[in-house]
């Protein structure tokens, strides 16, 4: 009898010591990856704030982003291999076709309301009538600020050098450039915009969405490699990205918070951009057809390509719609 008692006994000692066992198992670790961010952009904050809300992890990844400064800089990492994911610009899918071993797997943004034309504070442009042949400054050649400069010049009727456009780096060193006359405006985010207002430093006279309602802003790229060998790992990206775009949307005083503590900007600029990011957003990552097709045609006229390539060179469907 006390032999059963013991043997019982013990039995349950094992099966509570392999439950101990099993629930004390460590958690399978997450997925490092490392994300580009193109040029500077209040959107390029969510990545760290959907870590800080826990929606990363719950998609089994931990996300290092790496700033870059702009697109060709970005492309230049994916190509290397020292970032496995980069958010860019539109007219950056086309360097696909050019060799860069990664490509748009999902639409981040579409029309462009995030972006503006500024000016010194005693400028005497006061609109869009008022930029002919006058010197505005973007970020790098090849980039979505140098397009959008050129498609106000033709839409204007002046051609697409009708206003001079001119590379000059960083938003900084754009308003350094033009305090000294050097530029006579830049291409700027609403943000950024806001900022120098504030510190009555310049002054926005136009806001470029209107200018062009399909069109991709902001794409999302992965690694080929990365798509072949492990695509569970970027529908995974996919759905975590969206999933905090869905979670900013829905606590927008948490997203200016974070937002402008990240940047260093105060709350009030934050507040008055991030309505122009929500409604630029994409919820899900779909392609829009005419997007593709004025994105094709700015890859010939800003030089990155000599003839429109083929839609398959640019994006891939296979991850679009996401649903978080």
């Amino acid at each position: 009898m006390f032999d059963r008692q013991r043997r019982t006994t013990a039995g349950r000692f094992a099966i509570a010591l392999s439950l101990i066992t099993l629930f004390a198992a460590p958690a399978a670790a997450a997925d490092k990856v490392r994300a580009g961010t193109s040029g500077l952009a209040l959107l390029w904050t969510f990545i760290d704030s959907g870590t800080k809300a826990g929606i990363w992890q719950k998609y089994g990844i931990e996300v290092e982003r790496v700033a870059l400064a702009g697109d060709a800089v970005m492309q230049q990492a994916l190509t290397s291999g020292d970032i496995q994911f980069g958010f860019g610009s539109g007219p950056g899918m086309g360097y696909h076709s050019k060799g860069v071993p990664a490509i748009g797997v999902a639409a981040v943004a579409g029309p462009p309301y995030s972006f503006m034309i500024t000016v010194v504070p005693k400028s005497p442009i006061r609109s869009a009538d008022d930029l002919k042949g006058r010197r505005i400054g973007v970020t790098t050649a090849g980039s979505m600020t140098q397009w959008l400069v050129r498609e106000l010049s033709r839409q204007k009727g002046w051609g697409p050098n009708g206003i001079i456009d001119l590379p000059m780096g960083a938003p900084r060193t754009q308003l350094v450039a033009m305090k000294a006359g050097e530029l006579d405006g830049t291409v700027t985010t609403v943000e950024t915009t806001a900022t120098y207002e504030e510190q009555n430093e310049a002054r926005g006279v136009l806001e470029l969405g209107e200018l062009v309602k399909d069109f991709h802003t902001h794409v999302l790229f992965a690694r080929t490699e990365l798509i072949d060998k492990n695509p569970d790992l970027v529908a995974r990206f996919l759905k975590g990205w969206f999933a905090t775009v869905a979670y900013m949307k829905a606590n927008k005083t948490f997203a200016i918070k974070e937002s402008a503590a990240a940047m260093k900007y105060s709350e009030s600029s934050i507040t008055k951009a991030m309505d122009a990011q929500f409604e630029m957003l994409s919820d899900d990552g779909r392609w829009n057809p005419k997007a593709i097709d004025k994105i094709s045609s700015s890859l010939v006229e800003l030089g990155i390509l000599e003839k429109e390539p083929p839609r398959d060179k640019l994006y891939t469907d296979r991850f679009v719609p996401v649903t978080p």
